[in-house]
This record gives C-alpha cells, structure tokens and sequence, in this order.
C-alpha cells in the first residue's frame, strides 16, 4: 500500500494503476518492495528508487514521527489486513484470479515462509508466484532479507514450539 503510494507520489501515475511486489517479511529491513516490476517505476531514477525503497521500510517509523510519537501506524496496518481479508474472501467464495501479497509458507526460496504475490481460490492458498525478474539493487538487497528472515523465523518457531498457543 505505502509502497504504490509512494510511488505515485513520484511520478504522479494514477494508483490504481500501480500495484507494487512487496516481498519478504513484515518489518524494517524484511521489506522489500519491487520496483523493477512496475511500470509506472520505469522511470524514476536508481537513487531515488533506493530512497523509496528505505522510506518504504521505514514508513511506519515516518508516521509515529509525524505524530509525535503519539500513535503508531494502526490505520496503514488495519488496511492492509482488510485488503488481505478481502482477497482470502474473495477467493474462498470462488472469485478468480484473486491476489494479494501475503507471507505464507512457501517453497520459492530456502526459507519456510516469504512474503510474495499469492493467488487465493476456494481453498484458501492456490499459488504462491515466483519473484519474477530482479534488478541488481533488489538481488543485493534480497540477500540481506533472506539473512535477516532467517533468524526471525527461526525464534518463532523456537518460541512455538516450547509454548502451548491455544
């Protein structure tokens, strides 16, 4: 969501026109947003498309910062869930063609689980898309994701696995 926006704030192409990969995890570094594989990105200059990359992990921050530190980023996080509600939903009723990114479990690298484009269906998770081409910032900063994902996934599944959760 932040990532099309900021794109759009850019170069002035209409949202619903953009629809940026982000990819990876849920926070700071994780994140990784694609913008080789928009159009609308084609355009903007590789520093600013590294800016944009920073500011996209770092939006959450950004908001609490312009609230003075009174509040958090709720609002940004409840639409993106209601987004991913939406197209489960959707695809669970049959609607087609239904995607959204989502962090599953997956097989489209060595982690057990990756944020990346997802088709749903009536079953819930019907695919889970490859990366698709990558520029040589996004490889670089693929590699840094993957190290960061992996200590991450490996405490939550530590923490799982020695605490009852239901």
């Amino acid at each position: 969501v932040r990532a099309n926006k900021f794109v759009h704030e850019v170069t002035g192409a209409p949202l619903e026109e953009i629809d940026v990969p982000v990819v990876g995890g849920h926070a700071g570094e994780t994140i990784l947003p694609l913008f080789s594989q928009v159009e609308a990105a084609k355009g903007i200059p590789a520093e600013k498309l590294k800016e944009l990359d920073k500011r996209v992990q770092d939006a959450g921050t950004e908001v609490v910062n312009a609230k003075k530190g009174k509040g958090s980023a709720t609002l940004s996080m409840a639409y993106a869930g209601a987004r991913l509600g939406k197209a489960v939903l959707a695809g669970l009723s049959g609607e087609k063609g239904v995607q959204e990114c989502a962090y599953v479990g997956s097989s489209i690298s060595e982690l057990p689980y990756f944020a990346s484009k997802v088709t749903f269906g009536p079953k819930g998770v019907q695919t889970v898309h490859p990366l698709g081409p990558l520029s040589d910032h996004e490889k670089e900063r693929l590699i840094v994701v993957k190290n960061q994902l992996q200590g991450e996934i490996e405490a939550g599944v530590q923490y799982a696995t020695g605490n009852q959760l239901a």
